[in-house]
């Protein structure tokens, strides 16, 4: 196919989704090599970043021009294409996710630098969507969010408390502070370990460098925030019955994740090269399989529009602290974390994406512990 057929149906495809190539609007996009028409004809995800990383393309509203063209479900028209295929059989045959591969996410994203993410990230450090539905700033919907999981766990003073996934021990220090209760974490990035354990000194919290997997004891409650993520399709139910086996039969489990519309086994092309490596988001129906005979599901709450709000709320601190951090990472880092951020907010605000808490127990409750909001 001719280069300027394959540029002819790259804009009729644009267009259905009212976008203008090199149009006036802030979500048409403005194309400066045109080598891009290719590119992402043969690889539509992984080129389309790469192509953005590269300068090739620009866009003054790019968060709006991805929530179009997912809105439109263009996708769908280019995803016939080998790479595709390959990623696909790949997840089939390999577990991406597997226990060698676990620290893969640590090294390559969670210790790229402190300093970038409490740039980017609010005062309690939490990488992970907030709840905005009483705040108006990033602080408040990260703090009102870890009242929220505190308050559907139903937190009582000596408890313990595991959490799979620790992140920078935010979640360990408000629960310990607030509520008296020991929290164990795992998380697979030593950056993350060094923070946590510094701002949890004297606390009743261990921080633990090692995979989820590899949990030991018996806790009062067992949570994950934002980890579901990481863990893959192929492990999903090992997730669940490691987590019943951790839970006491009188205990109350928490899965904060983002999750997808449709179950699938590949990850995205680009977000897996360039910041998630082994990265996939669950379904309900795949989430639902795994639970099956090993929890009571109490509650299942979707606030995925609020990933949109705490997104953009990244982008604008990066923006503004960049000037801080670009002698550290060069321009091809700040186009391909601007890339991440604002395709990001795009995907929930055309609700491809959601995000899910989930509330289980082991043996089912009458009290209406999670049905808060």
């Amino acid at each position: 196919m001719k280069n300027q057929d394959i540029k002819k149906s790259i804009h009729k495809l644009l267009n259905f989704a009212g976008i203008t190539v090199n149009g006036s609007n802030p979500y048409d996009i403005q194309v400066k090599n045109d080598r891009f028409y290719q590119r992402i004809i043969h690889e539509p995800a992984l080129g389309l970043g790469e192509a953005y990383m590269d300068n090739w393309w620009e866009c003054r509203a790019l968060d709006q021009f991805i929530a179009k063209v997912l809105c439109a479900n263009l996708g769908q028209v280019l995803k016939k294409e080998w790479r595709i295929t390959w990623n696909l059989l790949t997840a089939k045959l390999f577990n991406q996710q597997s226990s060698k591969r676990a620290f893969m996410v640590g090294q390559r994203h969670y210790d790229i630098g402190n300093d970038l993410y409490q740039g980017m990230l609010d005062k309690q450090m939490q990488y992970t969507c907030g709840y905005w539905k009483d705040a108006t700033t990033l602080d408040q919907a990260q703090e009102a969010k870890l009242a929220l999981v505190c308050r559907k766990l139903k937190l009582e003073p000596g408890m313990k408390v595991l959490e799979l996934g620790c992140g920078f021990g935010g979640f360990a220090h408000y629960a310990a502070t607030r509520y008296g209760v020991e929290v164990t974490g795992y998380t697979v990035s030593k950056e993350q370990v060094k923070f946590a354990e510094k701002l949890c000194k004297g606390l009743p919290v261990d921080i633990r460098l090692a995979d989820y997997r590899t949990a030991t004891g018996e806790y009062d409650r067992v949570l994950s925030i934002g980890l579901m993520e990481h863990v893959g399709y192929k492990n999903y139910g090992t997730y669940m019955k490691l987590t019943n086996r951790l839970l006491r039969d009188d205990g109350i489990a928490l899965v904060h994740t983002i999750g997808r519309n449709d179950s699938r086994c590949a990850c995205n092309s680009w977000t897996a090269k360039y910041i998630f490596p082994n990265g996939m988001l669950p379904s309900i129906a795949q989430l639902g399989k795994a639970m099956e005979n090993q929890f009571v599901m109490e509650d299942w709450h979707n606030f995925g529009e609020d990933y949109d709000k705490t997104l953009m709320a990244w982008y604008e601190n990066f923006r503004q602290v960049w000037p801080k951090l670009k002698d550290r990472y060069n321009d091809r880092f700040y186009r391909m974390w601007e890339y991440y951020l604002l395709s990001c907010a795009g995907g929930f605000r055309s609700r491809s994406m959601q995000l899910w808490q989930i509330v289980m127990t082991k043996q089912g409750t009458s009290a209406p512990c999670c049905r808060l909001v």
